[in-house]
């Protein structure tokens, strides 16, 4: 029985992948990289996100902490052109969880003020216990997660988009589950075993409230 749900936020309930991209090619731009296709950014994107930037020679010797300042601006000047927005029906299958009694945790690299700002935006204040943002290697994070709320890893699932999700849910014997509507395609999701891959918001909820 699933009693705990630990949520990746962007590609999984928030729908800003557009809104990252045209972030990430802005950085690009300014520090000397190549811009590249959605479609190379959905192959090739991983996490710790670093490692990403890496890949392509961008903040090679900038510290993290750096990073963050300039993703934060870039992204803020980006919102207003290609704004975010929650999955069709997710608040509805969010609060039939809630209702159910079952537990949800965020835990995502997005900073924590974008996290708390879209929530409100999509009306969702009342649905999670906690909210952790700014999450850089979610692997570690979940472990403490667990710990600090006293989960039990095998009543946990941990549900993400990226290949980095199921591996950190696996990491701390947590369920997993990738959803198909995120950053990664199916087939690279499959690559890394999760327990579930969700199509679809009624595959969700028959997982969960079973």
């Amino acid at each position: 029985m699933i009693k705990n749900v630990i949520f990746d936020w962007s590609g999984v309930i928030n729908d800003d992948l557009l809104t990252v991209y045209k972030t990430i090619m802005e950085i690009f731009k300014k520090f000397g990289g190549k811009e590249i296709s959605l479609e190379e950014f959905k192959e090739e994107w991983e996490q710790p996100y670093m490692r990403f930037y890496n890949k392509y020679g961008i903040f090679t010797k900038l510290p993290r902490e750096e990073e963050k300042v300039i993703y934060g601006v870039t992204y803020n000047s980006m919102v207003s052109k290609y704004p975010p927005k929650s999955y069709p029906y997710i608040k509805d299958t969010l609060q039939k969880f809630k209702k159910a009694g079952v537990n949800m945790i965020v835990i995502s690299s997005n900073l924590r003020e974008t996290l708390l700002s879209d929530i409100e935006k999509f009306d969702l204040q009342e649905i999670f216990n906690e909210v952790n943002g700014d999450v850089h290697d979610k692997a570690e994070d979940i472990q403490e997660t667990i710990q600090r709320n006293n989960f039990n890893p095998e009543e946990t699932i941990f549900i993400g988009d990226t290949t980095h999700e199921v591996g950190a849910g696996k990491s701390a014997g947590t369920k997993t589950a990738a959803v198909t509507w995120g950053y990664n395609n199916e087939d690279k999701l499959r690559a890394a075993n999760p327990d579930y891959i969700i199509h679809n918001l009624e595959e969700l909820e028959s997982i969960i409230l079973k």
